[in-house]
């Protein structure tokens, strides 16, 4: 091994040891790493340049903004107060009805601000209906995650894998290629979860949970990287015009990425522009909805890859999962490289685990002389089922503190989802995304 691969290796080691460890905040753990990077000369200041303004970045970043100005407009909190009036009306079916809408903004809104705003109002519906939020918090929280795979811009993890397999030379993913393989991983999960979760995760007393009913701020857990919680517990009256403006700019920057128009980050960039300069947003305002622990994690992150691409350490451990795999159907590598990633995605955070793996999937496909984009679908899915542990995902802590939930819930519940999720995206990619 040359001293690049060793350096590289070993930074990857220690931030994987830090993001398990959990006592360092994922964002800070990534950009030490690569800084160590930098500073060694593994990679150079304009890879590190490129991270930071890739446009996977760029295109979170500009939904963070337009995101921020339907929260200040009140747009969210009146779609959820109607949600509330629903509830109240249809009972406990009424809050499978919301959860369902909720996850559908999750579609195309990030998952984090959508949970910490409709948590709160989940568990105050279900009490008021003398039910336990153990009940449907959980729920909450998985069915965001499964609707954030429905589309390109769903979730992060979505569009770091676009980013990485751009740089191994692949095209790019439409807003909606990988719908038909989301959609029918959302149906499945969410029919286990209106069917089965509550019998698995026990009896629903209600009781408070440890936090006294208050919401807990995930920025005091590691592992969170979710921004300040304050900055969604405030109600906002809702601001017609500005709320239908921002609406509006927020589909035209959806529709015209879709229609293949400009790429995302472009129609991201230019709604969220078009929104400061309509004075919908100020820009103080589209600076404290940026995410910065979020985008810096999956910048550092993308560094770490460049090195690991640049080094020539991710081709030796291509080398050495291709040589694991020789022989085999295609179908085998493609169910073998989704637990990989599914298992991974339980331990690290899910940029890490897609700078790690999606040049793997490349090389993984193109030694078996088939297309890479089923491998890097499975990518994208596995990537985002962090379903069995309440750290896999920082949508999982916030219901995890807020309900009181016990570890061993997250397994019983997540550990059958994991399975159903896979199983069916492993089937809709071969009917969608033939080899």
């Amino acid at each position: 091994m040359t001293i690049d691969q060793i350096l590289t290796l070993v930074v990857l080691a220690a931030v994987v040891v830090m993001l398990i460890w959990d006592r360092l905040r994922a964002d800070i753990v990534a950009l030490s790493g690569a800084a160590f990077l930098l500073m060694t000369g593994v990679v150079q200041p304009v890879d590190v340049q490129g991270a930071f303004a890739s446009p996977a970045i760029i295109a979170l970043a500009s939904l963070f903004v337009i995101a921020y100005a339907l929260e200040i407009a009140g747009l969210l909190d009146r779609a959820i107060a109607m949600g509330v009036d629903l509830c109240r009306r249809m009972g406990a079916k009424g809050i499978w009805l919301l959860l369902s809408m909720i996850g559908a903004a999750s579609c195309f809104l990030n998952s984090t601000p959508i949970v910490v705003l409709g948590a709160p109002v989940v568990r105050d519906v279900a009490l008021a209906l003398k039910q336990s939020p153990k009940r449907y918090l959980m729920p909450l929280s998985y069915i965001t995650v499964l609707t954030g795979c429905c589309t390109l811009i769903g979730t992060s993890t979505n569009l770091l894998v676009d980013d990485m397999a751009s740089v191994a030379g692949q095209a790019r993913f439409g807003m909606f290629e990988i719908t038909p393989v989301g959609i029918p991983i959302a149906i499945a999960g969410g029919l286990y979860l209106f069917l089965f979760s509550g019998r698995l995760i026990g009896p629903h007393e209600l009781d408070e949970p440890e936090s006294g009913g208050k919401m807990i701020d995930p920025t005091h857990i590691a592992s969170a990287q979710v921004g300040d919680a304050t900055l969604f517990a405030t109600k906002r009256p809702l601001q017609p015009v500005k709320a239908a403006t921002a609406f509006a700019v927020f589909v035209a920057a959806v529709t015209l990425a879709a229609l293949d128009v400009a790429p995302i980050a472009a129609t991201a960039l230019t709604g969220a522009v078009v929104l400061i300069l309509l004075r919908v947003i100020s820009a103080d305002e589209a600076y404290r909805g940026l995410k910065p622990e979020i985008l810096i994690l999956i910048a550092g992150m993308v560094v770490i890859g460049i090195a690991m691409e640049e080094s020539g350490l991710a081709g030796e451990a291509s080398r050495m999962l291709i040589a694991g795999v020789n022989g085999l159907n295609p179908l085998i590598a493609l169910i073998a490289l989704y637990l990989v990633t599914m298992v991974l995605t339980e331990l690290l955070s899910n940029a890490t685990v897609a700078v790690l793996v999606t040049p793997i999937a490349v090389a993984l496909a193109e030694s078996l002389g088939v297309s890479p984009r089923p491998f890097l679908v499975a990518v994208m899915m596995a990537a985002s089922a962090a379903f069995a542990t309440p750290f896999g995902y920082q949508t999982n802590v916030i219901v995890y503190q807020m309900a009181g939930y016990r570890y061993m819930d997250f397994v019983r519940v997540g550990l059958p989802l994991n399975m159903i999720t896979c199983v069916v995206a492993i089937i809709a990619i071969q009917i969608f995304f033939p080899f």
